[in-house]
């Protein structure tokens, strides 16, 4: 047997059955040894960090990876942030990197270059395969690797000669020695160190992230919180929350540096379940990174990464005994009306959720009130944005609807982020994907205005900032998303008005197949 047919019988041998792909010539022989494996589907995407992107969304929504396939280093470094952004939200995912056969490497051809580094800078296994009888165990390692605990990305290197060279075999996915350490025990002293936290009279936040998010978590971290009077905390970007009517409305800390410090202030202790002690997104001159407020107390329950829900649970039986989690709100606001804006098609979007969605969330500035418009609303999984690289929505959308397909995805996506991947549009019609993408065009790169304001006028030349907003607007020439998308397959409406967006919601969620609503709204900063 050859390299690559070991290869892909071992991956679904192992689970993994789906390979989001942009192949070049060194993955030839994967993608003919494709045609003898029909239980792997492959998924074809046009960019490397749409396949990468798509991974993360699929491996998030059902615990296990799938598989990418891209071509040599420049193909590795094509999709690393959407890498970067699956290492932070903890996703299972295995990379499989084609590489020149070993006889060629030493010309040094235009396309050789340093792999391993870099596949090292988002990896939490790496390895090359030698020959064609290494790829069979090469395989069923990085499998085991991705799936930890605690999950993350295994990358396999792939030298062209071991794929088509004979002498494979398949091999068995077994648990990698020493990688099931990493999740371990719960540590009954941290418990014990949180629950005298928690009742001692002074001031606590619990902070919860990881599967602390799930439906279990958040029920006992609320319980938590009811029984002791503890703030409750999520961090910012969990990488999958359940949300909806009758389960806990956990807050998020806030990506506002000087909101998060208000929302912190004055604790004395922070315990921490699945998430890590809280740090700006960015540094700024002459403040502080550092979230804690000063003198805190920092407890550990579970690590990010973490068994987080199993820690809530242990320790709201310890603090909570009897305590019910007190139920979230049921309802959905009213439909407005009138000129678009972001809050108006908060609402909208709130109104019309359809029950068992997937929300994959890239909206940015303009999905402030998001949040509190679907809390009510029927039950849905909540996708954001952990490793804060922009371009993950349209992939991880495309990834979650081949991971459910029975389920409706709506994908929220700034106009700018958007563009980093737009090409992911051409997947969802390739593949009939049910995924519904709701672009908000305000014509900027709102946050960024924000963040051009805290620098200041002393380095903005004459203070205007004139030359340096030309840099983060978006209307010259002003982009047009319905003939980008009808370009690509995608049925496309543009919405002015509330009415509008939700007359194209509607009409999305009555067919089949992907959609697109432009949304045009004006941005939160001016």
């Amino acid at each position: 047997m050859r390299g690559a047919h070991a290869l892909l019988h071992t991956l679904v041998d192992g689970g993994v059955d789906v390979c989001f792909a942009n192949p070049g010539t060194s993955e030839m022989h994967f993608v003919a040894a494709l045609d003898g494996v029909p239980t792997m589907r492959p998924v074809l995407t046009l960019f490397e960090g749409v396949a990468t992107g798509a991974a993360d969304g699929y491996g998030r929504m059902t615990g296990r990876p799938a598989s990418v396939l891209l071509h040599l280093g420049p193909g590795l470094g094509n999709g690393l942030a959407n890498l970067h952004n699956a290492r932070r939200a903890g996703t299972p995912v295995v990379t499989v990197v084609g590489d020149h056969s070993t006889a060629h490497k030493v010309h040094d051809a235009p396309l050789d270059s340093d792999i391993d580094s870099v596949a090292g800078t988002v990896s939490r296994w790496v390895r090359r395969s030698a020959t064609a009888a290494d790829v069979g165990p090469d395989t069923a390692a990085a499998v085991a690797a991705a799936l930890g605990p605690p999950a993350g990305i295994a990358t396999l290197i792939l030298p062209a000669d071991a794929s088509w060279d004979d002498g494979a075999a398949p091999a068995t996915v077994e648990s990698e020695p020493g990688l099931a350490a990493g999740r371990g025990a719960l540590d009954a002293d941290a418990l014990e160190a949180a629950a005298k936290a928690l009742t001692g009279g002074e001031r606590c936040v619990l902070l919860i992230g990881g599967d602390g998010a799930t439906a279990d978590g958040a029920r006992a971290a609320a319980r938590i919180a009811a029984a002791t009077g503890a703030t409750l905390l999520a961090e910012t970007f969990p990488a999958r929350s359940e949300r909806g009517g009758g389960l806990p409305a956990v807050a998020r800390l806030s990506y506002v540096a000087t909101t998060a410090h208000r929302q912190l202030e004055g604790a004395a202790h922070v315990v921490l379940a699945g998430a890590r002690s809280p740090v700006a997104f960015f540094g700024y001159p002459g403040r502080s990174g550092d979230l804690l407020p000063e003198g805190a107390d920092v407890v550990t329950v579970a690590p990010k990464y973490g068994p987080a829900a199993t820690a809530l649970a242990a320790l709201a039986d310890l603090v909570a005994p009897g305590t019910e989690a007190p139920a979230g709100p049921h309802g959905r606001p009213e439909l407005p009306t009138g000129e678009l804006t972001g809050a108006s098609a908060s609402a909208v979007i709130g109104a019309l959720l359809p029950d068992g969605a997937i929300v994959v969330d890239e909206a940015n500035t303009s999905g402030v009130g998001l949040g509190q418009a679907t809390a009510g609303g029927p039950r849905h999984d909540w996708l954001t944005l952990p490793g804060g690289a922009i371009g993950y929505g349209l992939p991880a959308a495309a990834g979650a609807a081949v991971a459910c397909p029975d389920r409706p995805v709506w994908c929220l996506a700034a106009d700018g982020a958007s563009m980093y991947t737009i090409s992911a549009l051409w997947t969802h019609a390739r593949e009939g994907l049910d995924v519904t993408t709701v672009v908000y065009n305000n014509a900027a790169y709102a946050v960024l205005r924000a963040e051009l304001a805290q620098v200041g006028a002393e380095f903005t030349g004459d203070g205007s900032g004139a030359v340096a907003r030309r840099l983060l607007d978006l209307d010259d020439p002003t982009l047009d998303f319905v003939r980008i998308a009808e370009g690509m397959g995608v049925p496309a409406r543009r919405a002015r008005t509330a009415e509008e967006l939700a007359d194209a919601l509607r009409a999305a969620a009555a067919e089949p197949g992907p959609h697109l609503v432009e949304a045009v709204v004006p941005p939160v900063v001016r």
